[in-house]
């Protein structure tokens, strides 16, 4: 395997970062200084206990320094914050650690993609893992990549899976003890997808969890014949965990072919699932399916947020999720029990959630030659996009793409490595997609506000204690809302597309918001 090069520019702060330990990752949402973890704590809240910049300071917020990455493509990375530094990647399997204080590029890493590299959807990577003095990261044809966080050197590589084959990765890994959690995409090459977890150590693979069932397998009766060998479902976007159940709670994306479901006849076990998995085994513990025998491709794979919740006079360690399919979902995370699903934007495709949590399907929506209306779109919905949870408020925050679109269905022959979805969708001209960015109460399903926004935006969202909640649009625009009645309260043009969620972190007393706009990282402070 090809070596990659590490350009460093090496200061006195270099050989100074600090170490990452399993107590500070399990302790994560108590250090305010640090954003340790892709979604800041173990539980993905995405929730921050700073509140100097509030719903009163927060006019006074203005840009501290601007870092130009030089690297094209979507950067939807969500950095880290340790040791006096910032640690991110970019597209095209490149990475990044900056001082905290100026900006200033420490080292640089970089390993060139293959050539001829089949994938959905762009280059993008959304963040690293850390553990002791390693960074963990994902490369695009399915690599797992140990750095050194002082130099950014290479300490080992391993190959997750064939990218030939049509497999990749982009998402951020989870460290659970001493595992790194990786998933991988490729659902629409018609790849089998999995988790894996790997040694921190060595790097070896400690353990794999198939998404797909095979013929044999618990739940491969769900699939129609062989069809289980390209049936997809992957695992792109990143898990959370509770520590006292000793559970890793992971989404798992569409079928494949997406758009054909005749060739796939079945619920397609386990796509478009939650599985809550043993982090010592990876042993599959429970399961929830949304949208079973999905042929609209509505992955499940948006971030399951871990929250105790009093439900119907009862305590509830629960699992939430704004579902792609327009329904906003929880389930009891000790056993997966369902408790409720409610729409949070236009659905036509069902009517209802039954009360075992399966959908009642309107007949005769499946794509066609022809196209078929259906709302919501391929797209949600809610996508990936970061939620985020505030105790404060108790409520959940995420956005919605609210409209419809037509879907296609042609045949489609497997050939191995190409791309196999048996169609698409496309826009309606004249009903353009609007944007929404709703605060859901977890414990009744219902929203308690909505921001409508100027365009439908693709960006994940940050919850302070000073009673604010942080997001942007694809107009380049950072703002931030009242937590408790989603009034605006503050905005600032980036000059840059944001598809990244913004963090916040303490530096020499100060609280800073930072976030990826464009090909640039933008941090944020109070000014006098």
């Amino acid at each position: 395997m090809k070596p990659a090069a590490v350009l460093a520019t090496l200061t006195f702060a270099a050989l100074a970062a600090s170490t990452v330990t399993e107590q500070q990752l399990r302790e994560a949402q108590s250090d305010s200084a640090t954003w340790l973890t892709y979604g800041k704590n173990y539980l993905g809240w995405r929730y921050s206990n700073l509140s100097e910049i509030n719903t009163k300071t927060v006019s006074r917020v203005a840009p501290r320094w601007i870092h130009q990455t030089g690297v094209s493509g979507a950067h939807e990375v969500t950095p880290l914050v340790f040791g006096g530094r910032m640690f991110l990647t970019g597209p095209s399997n490149n990475a990044y650690a900056l001082d905290l204080l100026t900006g200033k590029e420490i080292w640089r890493y970089h390993q060139a993609p293959p050539l001829g590299l089949n994938m959905c959807c762009g280059e993008q990577n959304r963040g690293f893992a850390a553990l002791g003095d390693k960074l963990f990261k994902v490369n695009i044809e399915a690599t797992l990549v140990a750095l050194d966080a002082r130099s950014g050197t290479v300490l080992w590589e391993r190959q997750m899976a064939d990218h030939k084959k049509g497999y990749t990765a982009t998402g951020a890994p989870l460290v659970v003890k001493n595992k790194v959690i990786a998933g991988m995409a490729g659902a629409e090459f018609g790849t089998r997808g999995f988790i894996d977890a790997y040694d921190a150590s060595t790097g070896e693979r400690v353990w794999r969890f198939n998404t797909i069932a095979a013929k044999g397998e618990p739940g491969g009766e769900t699939w129609a014949g062989d069809s289980w060998q390209h049936g997809g479902g992957s695992t792109w976007t990143t898990g959370t965990y509770d520590p006292e159940l000793n559970l890793i709670y992971w989404g798992t994306a569409n079928p494949g072919p997406g758009m054909d479901g005749d060739v796939r006849a079945g619920d397609n076990l386990y796509t478009n699932c939650l599985v809550a998995l043993d982090a010592d085994t990876g042993k599959l513990k429970w399961y929830f399916q949304f949208t079973p025998h999905d042929t609209h491709d509505w992955d499940a794979v948006e971030d399951p947020v871990l929250i105790d919740m009093v439900f119907q006079g009862r305590k509830i360690k629960a699992v939430v999720q704004a579902n792609r399919n327009g329904f906003f979902y929880a389930l009891d995370r000790t056993n997966g029990q369902f408790l409720y699903a409610f729409p949070y934007t236009k659905i036509t495709w069902a009517t209802g959630i039954d009360a075992k949590g399966r959908p009642i399907v309107v007949p005769g929506l499946d794509p066609s030659e022809s196209g078929t209306k259906v709302c919501p779109g391929l797209g949600g919905g809610h996508h990936w996009y970061p939620t985020a949870y505030s105790p404060q408020t108790q409520l959940v925050y995420f956005n919605s793409i609210d409209g419809c679109e037509l879907f296609y269905r042609n045949k489609q022959e497997f050939h191995e490595g190409q791309w196999y979805q048996a169609s698409t969708e496309a826009a309606i001209p004249s009903e353009p997609p609007t944007g929404t960015v709703l605060a859901m109460d977890p414990a009744n399903g219902k929203a308690r506000w909505r921001f409508e926004m100027v365009s439908p935006s693709g960006v994940g969202m940050l919850s302070t204690a000073g009673g604010l909640v942080f997001t942007g649009d694809g107009q380049g625009y950072l703002m931030a809302l009242d937590a408790k009645t989603g009034k605006p309260l503050w905005h600032f043009q980036t000059g840059g597309e944001i598809k990244a969620p913004p963090i916040t972190y303490l530096l020499n007393g100060k609280q800073q918001i930072a976030i990826a706009a464009g090909t640039s990282i933008m941090t944020f402070a109070l000014m006098p």
